[in-house]
């Protein structure tokens, strides 16, 4: 996160009023997400996986989408 100049305060924004993008539910060895938030006008994209059991949200990578790979949306990739 901080090689990429991405906070914890983004993060936390993104996970608390993001919209999710896609599921993983075969992740393991808890199920994901992809969740696409917005900082002022800065897209930002956290996976995110659930371990329900401890009531826990492991923040997997961020990133901030690249404009040529993700639509102009930021919610499916390039074809």
């Amino acid at each position: 996160m901080f090689e990429r100049r991405i906070t914890e305060e983004e993060v936390s924004h993104v996970l608390s009023a993001g919209e999710v993008v896609e599921e993983y539910q075969d992740d393991e060895p808890y199920p994901s997400r992809l969740i696409l938030g917005w900082c002022e006008r800065r897209p930002i994209h956290v996976v995110a996986a659930e371990n329900k059991v401890d009531g826990e949200t492991i923040v997997v990578t961020v990133y901030e989408p690249d404009a040529e790979v993700w639509e102009s949306d930021f919610r499916r990739k390039r074809k």
